[in-house]
């Protein structure tokens, strides 16, 4: 009686199995798809990193070919709208059909960029909307940069609110971001997101080993980012990033000639191929230097490879190489008549710096519909002899220095539908043995001027091995629309093993510890939130801790100090809140307000009456300041842009010796002011021309810790022009410091020496020819 039953049974199961079978095939029919590419309009590169949304819940980024895929779509008509950082937004149509995939091209047109709705150094190391960011980030695009064509990051760093980059020498510099100019290791430099050097090897130089004309934009994220990028990142993180390739063949080159033997080739090449896209620079760059014995000779060349491939995956790989032989290691500072009357002058003739510089990274990125694998491993090598000028008076040495790294950054990123939930971990791995060999020199000095020097004996010879790791996580979430909370936290477990070569030391102005380990290990965390009222207000706020452990230098070139290896790594708390906004489409404005405490804080202690240093932890600086950025488009293709800030550096607790206490004094070389102002104007009657002006103020600081001598800063007027001829050829004129004023881009105090100052350049006219040809994909 049961088998009618039973076999009724498995023919109702069948012809569901049946069923089922059918109607997934008809269901999967029911949806298509939309896939595409996102280019640059000017020259047609693919973009990546490119955010193609349809609304909150469908969207997708774009790989390093340019390329995206949004799947799962009902059949009907859709409006796609791309955006990336230093680019206007573009839309597109697309309409999908059941069971078929719609093409797409989106092409997006470049801007200056001052406020972006979207920044790549944030608080996740990825594309995000500036909106959604509680923090202050200042961007100099593609397009200006391929304007200006800077011979000296100085002259488009300073476009950013209150971000200072003075030229010590050559393309050597000095920076000031939420700190005093200061060549302390308080910023962290990254090429494509990957640090220029170990955390162990500070140079302050850091950008003149990244080939900045030809990158494709500068990010600088302000203030305190430990709890993501580690140690190093406390005044701020500056990330160059390198130009990808074209979607057609392109070729280019800019030759250009100016004053004091100026000789500059820029030339790229570039192309794509199927999934595969290669882009090659170099920079070849020559002077003869205004000033006595300051010439320098600089080789760079960049190769990038981006490679697509199934599944959501993508590799971009980046090599670089960069030689800097600079005449004159330094400043070069003179005395108050010299610098009056006599600006060529060079007291410092026999200094020099050699540096060499390699890096090779690979970023593999695997994309699903809401994760994203991310893991980089990295090389590094760098190198440098130096004959440092600023102690010729006091410790002439000659010393050589460099490291290799073998390196990992990798993350995790899962979306979550509650409350547009966001969750990251991720780890920092940094390996890196390098030393240090310095001898001490026997300069030979005719009146102010070294004239040669013979090599004396051996002061250091060490090997030193940094080692780190650093997990960190990062939350963000949106409890409802326009209000969105990030939080992160960061472990940085790192130290040194330090081997010395030469017998411990430990009496005069050159000792030496002996044998040792040193570590460290500190937590870093972070909390922020912004709230968006409509695309003309959006405010933010946030608290971050900063971390530094100390450099190799600091720690185990001791000098006359009683104890450096006991040095403390300096610790900064700040407090931040802003706005930012767009009005009309046609003003931009952002403005933030911050205070930082530093604890800790390693400074170098100059003995105004001998010019001797030596190196010590500062007890409490106190950092506060506000900064503004405007920008306007206006009528008959011109545009103004305003970036200004007003700022207070001071030692809240600092007594590096019995006899002397600088508390409450203002912190040297720290100006009040920062000013730059702009205009730019774009014909509508003379397609591709470009003209520019800029007024550049740098406010007075005091010239000592004692706060008894003034600078009185200076205003520079500065110029550029760029005409099209015909068959891809553009003329290009720059002119720095129209007026021809007399500047200082330093200046210094001590009883032992007087007022010093490092003379900036005087007028200087630069000439330049300008070639591009697109061939087909």
């Amino acid at each position: 009686m049961s088998t009618p039953v039973v076999s009724r049974s498995r023919r109702l199961i069948a012809a569901l199995a049946a069923l089922v079978l059918c109607a997934a095939p008809a269901a999967a029919q029911q949806t298509g798809a939309i896939e595409g590419t996102v280019v640059s309009a000017a020259g047609g590169e693919p973009l990546s990193g490119a955010t193609v949304r349809i609304d909150d819940a469908r969207s997708a980024v774009t790989d390093a070919a340019g390329r995206f895929r949004i799947a799962n779509l009902s059949a009907g008509a859709y409006t796609l709208r791309a955006a990336r950082v230093g680019y206007a937004d573009a839309t597109a149509s697309a309409d999908v059909r059941a069971g078929a995939t719609a093409a797409v091209r989106i092409a997006l047109a470049e801007r200056s960029v001052m406020l972006d709705e979207l920044v790549v150094v944030s608080a996740t190391r990825e594309v995000r909307r500036l909106a959604e960011t509680p923090a202050t980030v200042g961007v100099v695009g593609g397009a200006e940069l391929r304007a200006a064509r800077p011979a000296h990051p100085a002259e488009v760093m300073g476009q950013i609110p209150g971000v200072w980059v003075s030229v010590t020498g050559g393309e050597g510099h000095t920076t000031a971001i939420r700190q005093p100019k200061t060549t302390n290791p308080v910023y962290l430099f990254l090429e494509d997101g990957v640090p220029t050097r170990s955390t162990g090897f500070f140079n302050h130089n850091a950008l003149y080993e990244v080939n900045v004309p030809q990158a494709e934009r500068i990010e600088v994220l302000k203030g305190p980012a430990t709890a993501l990028y580690g140690s190093d990142a406390i005044g701020g993180v500056i990330n160059v990033e390198s130009r990808a390739p074209s979607a057609g063949r392109t070729m280019e080159a800019y030759v250009e000639r100016g004053a004091f033997g100026w000789n500059r080739l820029l030339a790229s090449a570039g192309g794509m191929r199927g999934g595969d896209g290669v882009r090659a620079d170099l920079n070849l760059t020559r002077t003869d230097g205004w000033r006595t014995g300051t010439a320098y000779d600089r080789q760079s060349a960049t190769l990038r490879w981006d490679r697509t491939m199934g599944g959501g995956q993508s590799l971009k790989t980046v090599m670089t190489y960069s030689r800097i032989d600079q005449q004159t290691a330094g400043a070069s500072t003179l005395r108050a008549d010299d610098y009056a009357s006599n600006p060529t002058a060079n007291y410092t003739p026999i200094s020099f710096r050699d540096v060499r510089a390699f890096r090779l990274s690979t970023a593999y990125e695997r994309a699903g519909g809401r994760t994203l694998l991310s893991v980089t491993p990295f090389v590094r090598w760098n190198t440098m002899e130096l004959l440092p000028n600023w102690s010729l008076s006091y410790d002439p040495t000659v010393y050589t220095t460099g490291h290799r790294s073998l390196g990992l950054l990798a993350r995790y990123r899962v979306d979550l539908d509650a409350v547009r939930t966001r969750l990251i971990g991720g780890v920092d791995v940094d390996f890196s043995p390098g030393g240090r060999q310095e001898d001490s020199v026997a300069a030979v000095r005719d009146g102010s001027i070294y004239r040669s020097y013979t090599t004396g004996p051996r002061l250091y010879d060490y090997r030193v091995t940094f080692h780190g790791v650093s997990p960190y996580l990062h939350a963000e979430t949106s409890p409802f629309d326009g209000l969105r909370f990030t939080a992160g936290l960061r472990a940085d477990f790192v130290g040194y093993d330090y081997d010395n070569r030469l017998d411990a030391l430990q009496t005069g102005k050159h000792r030496r510890p002996d044998d040792t380990e040193v570590s460290y290990a500190h937590l870093s965390p972070k909390l922020g939130g912004t709230y968006e009222f409509g695309p003309a207000l959006g405010i933010f706020a946030s608290y971050a801790h900063g971390f530094r452990a100390p450099s190799e230098g600091q720690l185990f070139r001791q000098g006359q100090a009683d104890n450096t290896v006991g040095l403390d790594p300096v610790r900064a708390d700040s407090w931040e809140t802003g706005a930012r906004g767009s009005i009309l489409g046609r003003l931009t404005y952002q403005v933030s307000a911050y205070r930082m405490h530093v604890r800790d804080d390693i400074l170098t202690f100059t003995d105004t009456r001998t010019g001797t240093r030596e190196t010590s932890n500062a007890g409490r600086t106190l950092h506060r300041g506000l900064e503004v950025g405007l920008g306007a488009a206006l009528p008959a293709g011109l545009r103004a842009d305003l970036s200004w800030s007003r700022a207070k550096h001071t030692y809240e607790a600092w007594s590096p010796r019995p006899d002397v206490d600088f508390a409450g004094n203002e912190m040297e070389s720290a100006p009040r002011t920062l000013l730059s102002a702009r205009l730019g104007w774009r014909p509508t009657w003379m397609e591709g021309a470009d003209f520019a002006a800029e007024w550049a103020r740098i406010g007075s600081y005091w010239m000592d810790a004692d706060n008894t001598h003034r600078y009185p800063g200076h205003a520079l007027v500065n110029l550029r022009a760029d005409v099209p001829l015909a068959g891809g050829i553009e003329v290009v004129s720059r002119v720095s410091n129209l007026l021809d004023k007399r500047y200082a881009e330093g200046a210094s105090y001590t009883q032992a020496l007087g007022e010093e100052f490092a003379p900036g350049m005087p007028r200087t006219v630069y000439l330049g020819l300008q070639w591009r040809w697109e061939g087909g994909r």
